[in-house]
This record gives C-alpha cells, structure tokens and sequence, in this order.
C-alpha cells in the first residue's frame, strides 16, 4: 500500500462562527471538493484537492487583501462562474479580484493573462495590462484585442 502523505502547508482560515457554512459554501463552487471533518471549533475540506482548515475563532480577526486565492481559470465561462457564484453576497472588485460573503479574497484570472502580459513585445503588454486595468471581472477577448491591436 502506498504511503500517503498529507500536505506540508494547509491554509487555515478564521471565521467568526461560520467556519462549516462557508466549507460548505467553498465545497459547492469548485469540482473535487468535499468537508472531510467537522467539530463545532475547527472544520476541514479539500478545494479542488487542496487540503483547507476553518476555525470557528469568534470576532477577533477579519480577512483582509493581504491574502487572497488565485483560481486559475482556462476559459471565459469557467472565469464566469467563478466570478458570478463567489461574489454572490459578496463584492466585486477591479482586475479581477473580489471579495466572497465571508470577507475572503479571491481572484479570478484567465490562465492567459500572464502570457499575454509576458510577451517581449512590450507594447502589446502594455496595451493588456491598460486593458486588463479597466476591468472588474476579466474578460479574455477584450484582453486578445488589446494584445492584437495594431
């Protein structure tokens, strides 16, 4: 049998009191996810398969910009969904970052982007970070326009 080994970084969230809701919450959004403990202090769930603790911490500590999840997303309709099912309740923000009805951060970014925006040409990054810039939810073919714009 194979040795299975737990990861050696697992994010840990504080919450209010509404640890297990908001596992639940982040469970429905992403594929291959699940709540796999719960406690009325401490919950975890994998996102994705990534390994995820939530704690029921009481009113101390609130979420800030100074940590936020990238969702990698390969297309528009996956930047979608994701935009549209996290920042319901929540708050849409620019360049693709928005807060989720917990306070969390996320950002919803097209896989796409950071190689447009890496290109050598430097004028056509240019013209998809101003592109980019402008945006709240990121859409890809406005990104393309601006790279492929003459």
């Amino acid at each position: 049998m194979a040795n299975i080994k737990s990861p050696k970084i697992t994010p840990f969230l504080w919450f209010d009191n509404n640890a297990a809701e908001a596992a639940k919450f982040y469970c429905s959004i992403f594929k291959n996810s699940k709540v796999t403990g719960n406690t009325p202090l401490v919950v975890t769930f994998k996102l994705d398969g990534q390994q995820f603790m939530g704690i029921n911490g009481g009113p101390h500590f609130k979420f800030t910009e100074a940590v936020s999840f990238l969702v990698d997303c390969e297309t528009q309709k996956e930047v979608d969904i994701f935009w549209d099912k996290l920042s319901k309740g929540g708050q849409k923000s620019k360049c693709g970052w928005l807060k989720d009805k917990y306070g969390l951060s996320w950002q919803i970014v097209p896989s796409i982007l950071p190689k447009l925006m890496s290109d050598k040409d430097k004028s056509k990054s240019e013209r998809v970070m101003q592109a980019m810039l402008k945006m709240n939810k990121i859409e890809i073919d406005k990104l393309k326009a601006a790279y492929n714009k003459k």
